[in-house]
Formats: structure tokens, sequence, C-alpha cells
């Protein structure tokens, strides 16, 4: 006779299939933000963009995440994880068809806004989802292979679009078409695997009144998430910078136009970020900062000396791109794991919505600055400006980030705004 399950065994494999499910989707989507990575150069050349228009282009989709996440980032503690994340990839698909269907700029512009307004509602809800998924595993499961999961889907898909992009353009051809509807593809087969996920999260009823995002944690934690915070947008703009404008300091003051180089350019630092992460196991958040801290300081430099030297090299850009993904990886990790560790409960979505917010404030505003800055000044100089102004915020939250943890002695949390 055949043995059936119990049912703890199938409610188990239906957490498990539904952990990767949401980890394929978001995944999925992370790449599709960054299809346009190498390809930018090839927008310009059509379209006559000026690195400032580059810049606006990619300001837009930033922005429009920003938005997202202060309206709904939140709203999955409300109304369940699924009821929010199918219809931000669903987002994400229509962003997709306006890609092919309006190639101009005001369509690139439409799509961006739609594709940020999406990502929004995914980042928070999609990592809140997967610890809870992993967590349904069992009480001894802890979220370590969660949070493992979750960067390597966020940082791991940021670098596969890019790269995925580059390569279709640079030896397949229809390259401002075939790689949207390759990842668009992608994003609506991650859409489908979730609906069947089971929900980890009931929708509150009565339901409360709406209100924008709120972070709320312990108030004497306020120091901690705020350091946080801050290394979550210092973080980004280092991603901003390699996503938006490297692919023309490489077409130009580096003299290599590959597409397939550009998107390989940004698939390491996002991979390198990675990979660091994981590498760094289980040492504290404190002990993450205090490594990310040199390395992405030392980073920042070589890819500020790789255009000062007489001969701009690629190959110190290149180390300062793998040494910056090093320190930007762990600086991440560090980060979030403050955020989770200091949130409550019934308030992480919230809470890690409100990390997100920083990180995508972090993203749209220093590179909005840089690409305004090479109007008028040479790429030196702008480079240059950048990193120091990275440097000086990395160095300012320093203290803060390196101050030993408080441990609350109440758990009611205090709201930040209101």
């Amino acid at each position: 006779m055949p043995v059936l399950a119990s049912p703890k065994a199938d409610a188990t494999r239906r957490y498990r299939a539904g952990f990767w499910a949401v980890a394929l989707a978001f995944t999925a989507v992370m790449a599709f933000t960054t299809v346009p990575t190498p390809l930018w150069s090839l927008f310009a050349e059509r379209d006559h963009f000026s690195s400032l228009t580059i810049t606006v282009a990619f300001a837009v989709y930033a922005a429009a995440v920003a938005l997202s996440l202060f309206l709904v980032g939140h709203l999955s503690d409300v109304y369940g994880r699924r009821r929010v994340l199918v219809p931000a990839l669903a987002l994400n698909v229509v962003a997709g068809a306006a890609f092919v269907a309006w190639p101009a700029l005001p369509g690139l512009l439409v799509a961006r806004v739609l594709s940020g307004l999406g990502v929004g509602a995914v980042t928070a809800t999609a990592m809140v989802w997967l610890t809870e998924l992993d967590a349904a595993r069992g009480p001894r499961a802890d979220n370590r292979r969660a949070q493992i999961v979750g960067i390597f889907a966020n940082l791991g898909g940021l670098g596969l679009g890019g790269l995925i992009a580059g390569a279709l353009a640079q030896w397949v051809g229809d390259a401002l078409t075939l790689p949207f509807l390759v990842l668009t593809g992608a994003v609506l087969v991650g859409l489908l695997a979730i609906v069947p996920a089971p929900e980890t999260r009931a929708s509150v009823s009565p339901r409360p009144p709406y209100r924008p995002q709120r972070v709320s944690v312990p108030s004497r934690s306020r120091g901690r998430f705020f350091a946080a915070a801050t290394a979550a947008a210092i973080t980004f703009a280092m991603f901003g910078l390699i996503t938006s404008l490297a692919p023309s300091f490489l077409a130009g003051t580096l003299h290599q136009p590959s597409h397939a180089l550009a998107g390989a350019v940004s698939f390491a630092m996002f991979a390198t970020a990675a990979l660091a992460q994981t590498m760094a196991g289980s040492r504290t958040p404190h002990q993450l900062l205090a490594a990310a801290i040199p390395t992405l300081l030392t980073g920042i430099g070589l890819l500020t000396l790789a255009v000062w030297v007489p001969s701009p090299s690629f190959g110190i850009f290149l180390a300062g791109d793998l040494v910056a993904g090093a320190g930007a990886g762990l600086m991440f990790k560090g980060a979030i794991e403050t955020v989770t560790e200091i949130s409550l409960p019934e308030r992480r979505a919230e809470a890690v919505a409100g990390y997100f917010l920083a990180c995508y404030v972090g993203l749209a505003g220093p590179v909005i600055g840089l690409g305004a800055l090479t109007q008028v000044a040479s790429t030196r100089v702008s480079l240059l400006v950048f990193a120091g102004l990275l440097a000086v915020g990395i160095l300012a939250a320093t203290p803060r980030l390196l101050a030993r943890p408080d441990r609350p002695t109440s758990a009611q949390p205090q709201p930040l705004s209101r």
C-alpha cells in the first residue's frame, strides 16, 4: 500500500515550495529593474541623451520606489503578503510591455515609474514573506536561510538583470527589445509561482484607517535605526553609481564600449556583495559593519583613482568595483540585520519598508547630483566630489554604526514619524 504523507509533511512541503516561489519572484523582479543598465549608451546614441538625461531616467525609478515604499510598503502587515506582492509583480509586467511598445523617452520614463512603484511594494513584502515561510518549517528554524536567500534574490537579481541584458545586446541583437521581453517573462513566471504559496499574514479585520509609511521602533533604538538607514543610503548610492553612470564612464573615460562588459561590471559588484554576505556567516551586525566601513572606503578610493591616474585604468576600476561591492554587501547585511533585530514582529514589514525607503533615497539623490555635476565638470572631478561626499557620510555615521547595541527594556515601539 502507498504510504500517505502526514498533514504536517504536506504543510512543510507547501511552505518550502512557497519559500522558493517567493525567492524566484523576488529575483526576477529585481533583475528586471536593472535591464537598462548596459543599454543606456544605446538609448543615448539613438535619442541623443546626455548623461543628465540618463540620470533623470534612472532617478525617476528610484523616486517611484521611495514613493511606493512610503505609501504601500507596509500594507502587507494589514492585507497579507500575497495581496500586496501579486499586484506589485503585475505592475512590473505592465512596465515591461511599456518598454517594448513605447520605446521613446516618454515611454521609457513611464515604464521606469511603473517598475519603481511595483518594486517599492515588493522589497519589504518579499523579505518578510521569505522569513515567515522559512520560520514555518518548525520551532527550531532560524531566519538565517531566509536572510541569505533574500539577500541573494535582491542583490543577485540586480546583478543578473544587467548581465543578461548586456549579453543579449552584445551577442543576440534587438538590444532595446529582447532583454525586456526575456526579463518580463521571468517576472510573469514568478507571479504565477507565488499564487499558490501559503499566506503567512492574515488580513487584519477590521482594517485600521489607511496611513502612509511610519517607522516604529523602541525609543532607545532610534539611534541604531537612523545609523542603519544612513548606511543603507550610502550603500545604494554606490550601487546607483555603477548601474546608472558607470556604463558611460566605461565607454567614454575608460574606452570600454562593450555592452556585455557594462553588464558584467554591474553583475560583479552585486555578486561580490552577495558573496561577501554569505561568507560573513553568522557574524553580528556590529562585526559586519566594522568590516564594511574600511572595505567600502577602499573601494570608493580605487574607483576614483582609476580615472585620476595619468592613463585611466580599467584594471583599477574593476578592482574598486569588486572591493566596493564587498564593502557594500557587508554594510547592507549589517544594516538590515540591525533593523530586523530592533523591530517587533507585528511591525517588521513596516520597519523593513522604512529601511528600504532610506536605500532608495540614497539611490536617487546622490546620483542625480552626480549627473548634474557631469554637465559642468569633468568626469574626474565629478567622481572625486561624489566619492568625497560618500566617504564623509560613512565617517560621520561610523560612531553610531559601531556603537554597542542597546537592550530596550520596553517592547512598546515609538513612531519616528506620524
